[in-house]
């Protein structure tokens, strides 16, 4: 069986790999944002040198040669899937490789695109002036409200809150909205690579082009401090992102539990497209 083993000592967390992908960094913000003292954030070391985390009902997993097809002993896939059948999250995020092996009849894969930021060529008027209308300090419950328009699996206001506030206090996290109707989230800064994440606009004010104004505004400001920022994109939002001229460099597969396998008790806190 392959060894799985809660990660209690720092010096047992392998963040050199974490910072090697944009999964890897995400599982290492949670560390920089919530240690190893949380019973809803949990560490794992997975066989030899992987590394589980267990977000409430999120797990995201890294491994160090995914692309080995000699790296995975059945065995040891078997005990993985055991384990993940036993937390039952909403949502697993790992590579494709380890997804092929796993059999996990009650999860369905997602299709998403990793998005690169680039600035916009147009470096009009309009863009310049988007900065006035963006608030970097939002109040989080209007915030809350607007991506429960886009985000029908978020988790209920106190968690989401808790979460958040969490994360902003620390330095991990940013939040900001744009003529308050649309927000994204800076949801970490890692060696000046940023990933973008929950963004969404109020129904009343979809078709403005807020959110296109917003993103070209933000790649810009970004870029103007040397950041590389990345987004991810379900295929519904894939063809938005294109034609505000943003660059696809990488496709992969989310796998999210059907919701024939049962009523959900829990719901996905880590959504990002």
């Amino acid at each position: 069986m392959i060894m799985i083993k809660k990660i209690t000592n720092p010096a047992e967390l392998n963040t050199d790999l974490l910072r090697q992908s944009w999964r890897g960094r995400n599982i290492y913000a949670y560390y920089k944002a919530y240690g190893l003292d949380y019973d809803f954030c949990e560490f794992y070391q997975v066989g030899r040198d992987g590394i589980l985390l267990r977000f409430n009902s999120t797990i995201l997993i890294v491994m160090p040669d995914p692309d080995n097809p000699d790296y995975f002993d059945p065995d040891e896939i078997a005990g993985l899937a055991l384990f993940l059948r036993m937390q039952k999250p909403f949502r697993i995020e790992t590579d494709l490789a380890m997804q092929l092996c796993l059999y996990l009849p009650e999860y369905v894969p997602l299709h998403r695109t990793t998005f690169q930021l680039h600035p916009g060529q147009e470096n009009g008027i309009s863009i310049q002036d988007a900065e006035k209308k963006i608030n970097f300090n939002p109040e989080l419950e209007q915030v809350y409200r607007i991506l429960q328009a886009g985000f029908p699996h978020l988790q209920d206001y106190p968690l989401w809150l808790t979460d958040m506030s969490h994360r902003c206090r620390h330095g991990i996290s940013h939040v900001l909205t744009y003529q308050d109707s649309t927000t994204a989230s800076l949801v970490f800064d890692i060696d000046d690579l940023v990933l973008v994440g929950q963004v969404a606009t109020l129904p009343e004010a979809r078709g403005l082009g807020h959110a296109r104004m917003f993103l070209r505004w933000l790649a810009g400001w970004l870029a103007g401090f040397d950041k590389n920022a990345v987004l991810y994109a379900l295929d519904i939002r894939e063809s938005f992102y294109r034609e505000i001229g943003f660059e696809a460099i990488a496709e992969e597969f989310v796998l999210e539990r059907s919701a024939q396998a049962e009523d959900f008790s829990k719901k996905g806190l880590l959504e990002d497209v």
